[in-house]
């Protein structure tokens, strides 16, 4: 009877286990879209020359490395550090617009779907290892870290630490970013002998950042995302106002927790389907049964 009881349980255990794989490949084809559109300047691969036409004036809504071969727009964040401490303010009003205007119109919408390294750390965590890291003692904590390295290496570095002409450097891109050595450091380098004969202890402690943030992406869901990332610590702030929205019919909802369980940023929409670690990637909506979780642009929120 018990042995029945047992074999009962293991096959619930591995049915609930298959309805919780969510088909996401859709979504990883508008990333991939995307990041080929930013990064449609495919000779830069070729001649290892960065594109410089007129469209690198404008923003692209993601974290997309300036550096990168093929990168025909501009960082936000690296254009932010870059004007911050600037005397062109109409340049710095510009970055500063379009990142407000981004976000609240859709928030983190754009890391989920517009966002090249979050495609990166998507497919990363689908390498199979024995033990995945859903979350940890300390982890709400360590999701702070984003809003102080946003606040220090975006704005206030830039800002106050100038050089005898008064202007500040992209201290993010400098000594953090993994984005920028993926896109942009380690393609020039291979594709500029000069460059391989200047390399030095920041190449290296970069390249030592990456490949942390590489393995723990392998570990963890979008470690660099949930800790590090400025920008989407900027779009967070804008995820309860943004006029995207998620929403809870009430009335829908069995309260099953499946939507919680499918989260793998670790947010449960029934308590707040709006939260600031949202990337909105549409994973709860497709794992709610009843379907009472919705989205899009309108005035009046059900949750």
């Amino acid at each position: 009877m018990s042995n029945k009881k047992n074999s009962d349980n293991k096959s619930n255990k591995k049915k609930n286990t298959k309805n919780m794989k969510i088909n996401e490949w859709p979504r990883h084809g508008i990333q991939a879209l995307w990041a080929f559109i930013t990064n449609s300047h495919v000779t830069g691969f070729v001649t290892g020359k960065i594109y410089t036409g007129k469209l690198k004036n404008a923003c692209v809504p993601g974290l997309n490395c300036y550096s990168c071969p093929g990168a025909v727009g501009a960082c936000p964040i690296g254009s932010l550090q870059a004007v911050i401490g600037s005397w062109n303010f109409k340049m710095a009003y510009y970055v500063v617009g379009f990142l407000i205007f981004i976000g609240a119109m859709v928030g983190r919408l754009i890391c989920g779907f517009l966002c090249p390294f979050g495609l990166i750390q998507d497919l990363l965590n689908k390498i199979p290892f024995p033990k995945k890291i859903r979350t940890f003692k300390g982890d709400k904590l360590l999701r702070k870290l984003k809003y102080v390295i946003f606040a220090v290496f975006v704005i206030l570095l830039p800002l106050f630490l100038v050089d005898i002409m008064g202007q500040g450097a992209p201290y993010f891109c400098k000594l953090i970013c993994p984005a920028g050595t993926l896109e942009g450091g380690l393609p020039l380098v291979l594709l500029n002998k000069s460059m391989r004969s200047a390399l030095g202890w920041l190449y290296i402690w970069k390249n030592v950042i990456l490949i942390i943030t590489i393995i723990l992406s392998i570990l963890i869901y979008r470690p660099f995302c949930k800790y590090i990332c400025p920008l989407g610590a900027l779009y967070s702030i804008f995820n309860p106002v943004s006029l995207y929205k998620y929403r809870v019919d009430k009335d829908k909802c069995i309260k099953c927790g499946k939507c919680a369980k499918a989260c793998q940023m670790i947010v449960d929409p029934v308590e707040n389907s709006n939260s600031p670690e949202c990337i909105r990637c549409g994973r709860c909506r497709k794992a709610c049964p009843t379907n009472a979780i919705q989205c899009g642009i309108r005035r009046k929120s059900q949750s």
